[in-house]
């Protein structure tokens, strides 16, 4: 038996955690956060999950770990972040991009119980809260490269992608991260690493369609800018049937966000109440002009061929409210 995954990827501050808060109040659908910081931050630290209660506290995550593994303290953490840092690593996607009959056979083994581990996480979580489609945000490619090894995921990823420009000049600001009460910040890049670091990301997604995996693509720009119907494309695109679902929650202009479950992400996994839908383009005033041209020639490829202009004056095409 598989368990239906919607697997949100892109670089960081592209907008993906709104994205699965908001797709996350979709009916038989529930929303899981960042389960790849989950072994670390979560199992480990015990830090806060998205409705408020620490980890070790939250009844729905307890509630995961019995029917997944018999409880979280059958779990050898220290296992799984060794065996993430031997799989799970942008380097290692060319070998995870390949057939899995034709990989060694030790990395092989590896790379299947790596997956397992959270194919086993998103059976109980959808168990848990009867819901047909679970949401790991996770992001990171490589991940994503993994979970297509497991027989028990049927994984279907969408590919979020955000102008270079304006990931760049939000990977500069200074966040704190709420889950540790104010004590830990956010990591911060400078515009030329984030700029490589968006490149390398996004091309790893468009390998991962050439090997047979279902991804949709949506722009964030293009998401704010006709949300609802956003929402509703890609609740076909997870198999479900959006004519039948009350989509009251989203309109044009904002959405209503219940408190929910987000095991790890951007501090808006926090946030509730009505929330306006409006697109940041702060970076075309605050970002340097030096650092946007220099951001936008590394990225240049890619931004054309996903519809961004190269111009930072000129507006995306598909994108106007």
């Amino acid at each position: 038996m598989t368990t239906r995954v919607l697997f949100v990827g892109g670089l960081g501050r592209s907008g993906t955690t709104l994205i699965e808060r908001v797709l996350g109040e979709l009916p038989g659908v529930c929303a899981l956060g960042e389960i790849v910081h989950l072994w670390q931050r979560d199992l480990r630290d015990d830090e806060r999950c998205g409705c408020g209660e620490r980890f070790s506290g939250c009844d729905f995550w307890q509630h995961v770990g019995k029917a997944a593994f018999g409880g979280w303290h059958r779990v050898d953490v220290h296992r799984i972040l060794a065996l993430r840092d031997l799989v799970e690593r942008t380097r290692h996607i060319p070998r995870l991009a390949g057939s899995s009959r034709l990989a060694a056979k030790d990395f092989a083994a590896l790379v299947t119980e790596y997956a397992d581990y959270y194919a086993r996480i998103y059976a109980a979580a959808a168990e848990t809260s009867g819901a047909s489609v679970v949401i790991d945000s996770s992001k990171h490619s490589a991940l994503a490269h993994c979970l297509r090894w497991s027989d028990a995921v049927d994984l279907r990823v969408l590919h979020v992608v955000r102008d270079a420009r304006g990931v760049a000049y939000s990977w500069t600001k200074t966040v704190s991260r709420p889950e540790t009460d104010g004590t830990e910040e956010m990591t911060r890049y400078a515009p030329t690493r984030s700029a490589l670091l968006w490149n390398a990301h996004n091309a790893a997604f468009g390998l991962l369609r050439r090997r047979g995996v279902a991804v949709r693509r949506v722009r964030y720009e293009e998401f704010l800018a006709r949300p609802r119907s956003s929402v509703q494309r890609i609740a076909a695109f997870m198999g479900l049937d959006p004519s039948v679902m009350d989509l009251g929650f989203v309109d044009d202009e904002a959405v209503e966000l219940s408190r929910g479950h987000s095991a790890a992400g951007n501090p808006m996994r926090f946030t509730v109440g009505r929330i306006e839908l409006r697109r940041d383009d702060a970076w075309r005033r605050q970002l340097p002009p030096r650092q946007r041209a220099l951001v936008g020639a590394v990225c240049a490829p890619l931004l054309r061929a996903y519809g961004y202009p190269l111009s930072s004056s000129a507006e995306i095409v598909g994108a106007h409210r």
